[in-house]
C-alpha cells in the first residue's frame, strides 16, 4: 500500500521543529516481578503512551524510512507484539499481532487553521465519506465499516481530539481493524496520532490489550 501515513506529514509539519524521545522500560511493577509497561515518551511534546513489556520496538531509522518523515521533525515510534514485526507492517494487512505507530508533528498556520475533527479522524487512512471518496479507487482497499467514533477531552489542556475504529478489507481479501486516538493541542499547532492495527480476528482476540494502549496516551501532562 502506499504511503497514507499522517497526511500532515509533507507540506503542513512546520520546519525547525525538534521533537525528541525517550523509551522507558519502567512501571507496572508487582512487587519484585518484571515490569508490566514499557512507556514510551516524547519528553518535548509532553506525550507518552504504554506498551506491554516484552513487546518488539522497530527501528527508528527503519521507520522514518518507510513513512518518509526523516527531516520534517516528525517524531515516530513503533512497536509490535511478536517478535518478527517490521517497519513494513506500518501498512501490511496480514499482521496476526498487534502493531502499534505513534506519531506527533507541529502543523504549519495553513493546515492548523484548516484542521477539524473530521481532519483529524482521517488524518491516517480515509474515515469520513468525504475523505472515502476522495481516495475512491486510489487505495487497495475495500469495506470500510465504521465501528466506532467518539470525539476526546482529556485533560485540562485544551487538548482534544477523536477516537475512531473501522475495518478495511485489503485487496486480496484480508480485513484489518484499525483502532486511532488523533489529539491536537488547543492552538492546534501540533497532531498527535496513535494507532493499533492487526487482523480483524487479531483485534477481537487483543482488544483489551489494545484499549490499554490507547486510552494511556496522553498529552500535556508535567
Amino acid at each position: 500500500m502506499a504511503n497514507r501515513a499522517f497526511r500532515f506529514t509533507k507540506g503542513l509539519v512546520g520546519g525547525g521543529a525538534t521533537l525528541l524521545a525517550a523509551v522507558i522500560g519502567m512501571a507496572g511493577l508487582t512487587g519484585c516481578g518484571a515490569p508490566q509497561y514499557t512507556y514510551v515518551s516524547d519528553s518535548a511534546a509532553k506525550a507518552y503512551f504504554k506498551v506491554p513489556y516484552g513487546w518488539h520496538e522497530i527501528s527508528q531509522s527503519a521507520l522514518a524510512q518507510a513513512l518518509d518523515t526523516s527531516g520534517t521533525g516528525v517524531w515516530v515510534s513503533a512497536f509490535g507484539a511478536g517478535p518478527a514485526e517490521s517497519s513494513g507492517d506500518v501498512f501490511s494487512f496480514d499482521v496476526d499481532q498487534p502493531f502499534v505507530l505513534a506519531e506527533i508533528g507541529t502543523l504549519n498556520s495553513t493546515a492548523s487553521d484548516a484542521l477539524s475533527y473530521n481532519g483529524l479522524e482521517d488524518v491516517f487512512l480515509p474515515v469520513t465519506s468525504q475523505a472515502r471518496s476522495a481516495d475512491s479507487g486510489k487505495l487497495p482497499v475495500t469495506n470500510f465499516q465504521l465501528l466506532h467514533q467518539g470525539t476526546l477531552t482529556p485533560g485540562s489542556h485544551g487538548v482534544h481530539g477523536v477516537r475512531v475504529t473501522y475495518d478495511y478489507t485489503y485487496e486480496d481479501g484480508t480485513a484489518d481493524t484499525f483502532d486511532q486516538v488523533a489529539l491536537t493541542n488547543a492552538d492546534q499547532t501540533q497532531v498527535y496520532l496513535l494507532v493499533v492495527h492487526c487482523t480483524t480476528s487479531c483485534y477481537s482476540h487483543n482488544q483489551k490489550a489494545i484499549d490499554d494502549i490507547l486510552s494511556s496516551f496522553t498529552v500535556g501532562s508535567p
